[in-house]
């Protein structure tokens, strides 16, 4: 806009220019960028999933968290404010019920035995299918993978008609050769490693693919080195072969170990918890909890198994990481 000076000469004004108005233009050109656009984009197209984040996974985490600091019961449901907040004194609740700390041995009991033999199961398989095995190949990695595909339910649907005490097919061959077998799921000392076995067996084809895997990408030269200064197969397979399975033994173990502290199918459909909650686990302790309405003792047994689950990862990553 013109305007008239002291010596009556027109001057026109300029736009602001500096930082600011720099920044505000690069704000309203955003849009018309092709940089933008394409962010533009990229946030429509993750809303929904954003959207379902944060109602279905990060509400809950927060709202179970507060809960577990709060005396919620079913009946509160209808009043949400009338709680109570009371700290970690629900914590302190678990701790002194004889059947958590039951179940914490319980599951780690499943976890100490059952992960070892998982892993060196498959290892197992893994080595055997690489270098024992030539002929139908295709067929065995079938099989042993197999079982982890089936729904668990069904799995330990099956397991528990095959433990049956009379009419079960274990029982059956056993009287063939003149033993008397147990009931199985119904006996203390037999109920927890059944479920232990059932979890190697149904597992063990997760470790043989990615050991398999690990397996054939050793370098075929290291191993005639070493064929060449002399070391046996067993030398080859722990000095050369074991530390370059490092980062697949690590995947596996990190991975079975979450899934085993979280064990609850296989109880909940076999024996649910018995006999003498000798098979019940952490999180099925968290979910009777819940089930006759203590929703703050649950929660907070559900974030006792989540810290457990924290301290397995970080232990096996110190363990079994390259030392490189």
């Amino acid at each position: 806009m013109p305007t008239n000076t002291l010596a009556g000469q027109e001057t026109h004004e300029h736009p602001a220019t500096g930082p600011a108005s720099t920044a505000r233009g690069r704000i309203r050109g955003l849009g018309r960028t092709p940089h933008g656009r394409q962010a533009r984009a990229a946030w429509i197209l993750a809303a929904p999933f954003l959207a379902l984040f944060l109602a279905f996974m990060l509400l809950p985490v927060v709202w179970s968290l507060l809960m577990s600091l709060t005396d919620t019961q079913s009946a509160d449901l209808r009043t949400p404010l009338n709680v109570s907040f009371i700290g970690f004194d629900n914590y302190v609740r678990l701790f002194e019920d004889e059947q958590f700390r039951h179940a914490l041995r319980n599951t780690a009991v499943f976890v100490l035995v059952g992960l070892p033999l998982t892993l060196a199961a498959g290892l197992a398989a893994a080595v055997v299918l690489n270098h024992g095995i030539r002929r139908f190949r295709a067929v065995f990695r079938v099989g042993f993978y197999l079982p982890v595909i089936t729904s668990v339910v069904a799995v330990a649907v099956v397991w528990k008609t095959l433990l049956e005490p009379r009419a079960g097919l274990v029982n059956t061959v056993l009287a063939w050769f003149g033993i008397d077998g147990p009931a199985w799921l119904a006996d203390t000392r037999f109920a927890l490693p059944v479920m232990i076995l059932m979890a190697v067996w149904r597992n063990l084809g997760t470790v043989m693919i990615i050991m398999l895997a690990g397996l054939q990408s050793v370098p075929q030269s290291l191993m005639e080195a070493a064929e060449l200064d002399g070391a046996g197969a067993w030398q080859r397979f722990w000095r050369v072969t074991f530390p370059l399975l490092r980062p697949a033994l690590l995947l596996t173990a990190v991975t079975t170990g979450i899934g085993y502290l979280q064990f609850f199918d296989e109880p909940f459909v076999m024996t649910d918890g018995g006999p003498l909650d000798s098979t019940l686990s952490a999180t099925m302790y968290a979910y009777k909890q819940f089930g006759n309405g203590n929703y703050d003792v649950a929660s907070a047994a559900g974030y006792v198994v989540f810290v457990l689950i924290i301290a397995l990862t970080v232990l096996q990553f110190r363990v079994l990481r390259d030392k490189d």
